[in-house]
Parts: structure tokens; C-alpha cells; sequence
């Protein structure tokens, strides 16, 4: 049944869903590489479709802005709606010297400076990762199409206006770019025992102030869409 956040009724969502954040991302993935498409959603404007890629269901729904908006979508996709795979693709600020604009990051891992996991009463600091099956079909997806990628953990912020502007610190720990949702996507994927992957296209350069403009993200992420629906493909 619809839930206050999404009108779509159970059957309506695929079983895999791809999810950026920006929801006119979601129209753009749903006109462009979709076939026989249905929206399912438009409460909040955080548009939701379903539709066909090489004759296999998909969805595409935006998930907003941080881990709060993220994780009220994917809790109700995981929960309520019996979907199994959530791919987020997504921007990302590079943080690795090396990690340039438009290049692809899966995120292995995921740290945070976030207090989500303190819901779950852990005796200690939870480490959210991916789902290691999706993850290397993913990889294996890009290096065919030889794609220019990388591999490893990101960081999840609460904080896109840092006052601290300390996010470059955790290049001494190999952190390769920072994005706002990956570790809550994570963590409620480990929860309800599904699996997640985060893909992100690199779309500034912290280090060097590099960045691309606003419509650049909206429709130009083609490597990280096909990628991503390939994969939906693979594990249908």
C-alpha cells in the first residue's frame, strides 16, 4: 500500500532500483534508456518509474538530498515494498589527487561522520559495505566497457557546507571522494538482509576546485547509468 512518501502500490516497483538523488535524474534515466514506462510516484516531487531495459523490469526513483531522505525511501523500497536491490548513482567530490571529473567510483565502503548507526544499539562502530556480489559485476561491467573507475571507500557526510573544511583529512586514510548518502543506504540494506551498490560519477575535485555545472549531473552521467543498468540486467 502507499506509504506518506510514495503513492506507488506493492507490484508496482521492480525488484531493482536504481536511485539518484536528484529526481529529474530519474525522469531523464526513465526517458532515455527505459521502455514502456509508468510513473509511479510524484509525492514531494520525488519522482518514481518503472520500465523495461533490454526487457527487464527496472525502477528508477530520486532519493533527495543526505542520509536522512535516503534512508526514509530505501527503508520503505526494502520493507514495504519487497525490493532486493538498490543501486544508488550518484556524484561524487573527489577527494584522492589522481580521482578526476567524470571518472566512475564504487564505493566499497562507506565511512561516515553521521550518527545513523546509533539506531541499531551497536556495541561499537558499524562499518557499512556493499554488496560484494553486486559490486564485482559491476566492476566487471565497467572494465568491459572499459570505463575509467576506481574502487574503495567513500565518505558519507552529513555536511556538504563544512565550516570545519576538514574533508580533504581523510585523504590520509585513502578515502577516494565524499558524497551524503552511501552509509545509510548501506546500513539499511544490511538490516533488512538485501543488497545495495553505490556508483558514483566523479562530478568536482575538492583538491583542485575542478567542478562540471548543475545540468552536467542532471544528463550527463552515461557511463554510470548504462553501467548501472546493466548490472539490473545481470541480476534479474
Amino acid at each position: 500500500m502507499p506509504t506518506p512518501h510514495n503513492a506507488a502500490q506493492v507490484g508496482d516497483i521492480a525488484k531493482t532500483v536504481l536511485m539518484p538523488g536528484d529526481p529529474l535524474r530519474a525522469k531523464f534515466i526513465a526517458e532515455n534508456f527505459l521502455e514502456n514506462v509508468k510513473c509511479y510516484n510524484e509525492i514531494r516531487g520525488m519522482l518514481g518509474f518503472t520500465g523495461e531495459y533490454k526487457g527487464v523490469p527496472v525502477s528508477v526513483q530520486g532519493h533527495g538530498m543526505g542520509m536522512p531522505s535516503i534512508g526514509i525511501y530505501t527503508y520503505e523500497l526494502f520493507n514495504m515494498y519487497g525490493v532486493e536491490n538498490i543501486i544508488r548513482v550518484g556524484s561524487c567530490g573527489a577527494i584522492e589527487p589522481g580521482v578526476e571529473i567524470m571518472d566512475l567510483v564504487f564505493a566499497q565502503g562507506a565511512c561516515t561522520d553521521s550518527n545513523y548507526a546509533a539506531q541499531y544499539r551497536l556495541p561499537g562502530t558499524y562499518a557499512p559495505i556493499a554488496s560484494f556480489e553486486l559490486l564485482e559485476k559491476a566492476v566487471n561491467i565497467a572494465r568491459e566497457k572499459n570505463h575509467r573507475y576506481f574502487v574503495g571507500n567513500v565518505l558519507a557526510s552529513d555536511l556538504f557546507y563544512a565550516d570545519h573544511k576538514a574533508t580533504l583529512d581523510w585523504q590520509k586514510m585513502g578515502v577516494l571522494a565524499v558524497e551524503m548518502e552511501a552509509a545509510a543506504l548501506y546500513m539499511n540494506a544490511a538490516r533488512a538482509k538485501k543488497r545495495a551498490l553505490c556508483i558514483l560519477t566523479v562530478s568536482d575535485e575538492i583538491y583542485s576546485g575542478r567542478e562540471i555545472s548543475a545540468h552536467e549531473r542532471q544528463v550527463g552521467f552515461t557511463s554510470m547509468m548504462e553501467t548501472a543498468l546493466e548490472l539490473a540486467v545481470q541480476i534479474s
